[in-house]
């Protein structure tokens, strides 16, 4: 049997990413025209590596970087947010192998400033290392939030080329592995 592969490993491959595309068909007639890219794992991994101590960025921040890169309407939500938290485990992951530099995956959160609960460790862990950092976390329900996250947002995301229009919410339909 083929052994499990490593969130290192899973966050190395890229099958074939990133890849940009029209959105066409049903797609275009919801969202319509552009093109939406599908990024690379480590293309999400490094975004978030930019992130200093104190600063936060969330998932939508990510995709305009993303798509501003690739000349691109949009990035796909649900690759960028896959590929996030991916990197968080292969950090995680390093981390407990011993690493001292690891993606700081605790300062990417979920649209609205919400504390991502899916992240290694959970809210709990990800809660101490957000307070380490000067942030304060409120709940509402269920779900944790950072308290005016807007404030502490970093707006330094580099991305090589080219610039974007506004940033749409689109779900990702593109199939990443055609």
């Amino acid at each position: 049997m083929k052994a499990k592969k490593t969130w290192r490993e899973k966050l190395a491959d890229n099958k074939g990413l990133p890849r940009v595309g029209p959105v066409s068909g049903r797609m275009s007639r919801r969202w319509g025209e552009g093109t939406m890219v599908i990024p690379a794992p480590l293309e999400v991994d490094a975004l978030m590596k930019q992130v200093p101590k104190g600063k936060l960025v969330t998932i939508n921040d990510l995709r305009g970087a993303l798509a501003a890169r690739h000349r691109a309407t949009f990035a796909c939500p649900i690759t960028t947010g896959i590929f996030s938290w991916i990197a968080a485990h292969a950090a995680d992951e390093s981390e407990h192998a011993g690493a001292k530099r690891v993606t700081p995956y605790w300062r990417t959160l979920k649209n609205g400033g919400e504390v991502n609960a899916k992240y290694p460790g959970g809210v709990e862990e990800l809660g101490k290392r957000l307070k380490a950092e000067g942030h304060k976390l409120v709940q509402k329900g269920e779900k944790t939030f950072v308290a005016d996250y807007e404030k502490a947002l970093f707006t330094g995301l580099s991305h090589a080329r080219g610039k974007t229009g506004a940033l749409r919410t689109a779900p990702c339909q593109m199939q990443a592995n055609q």
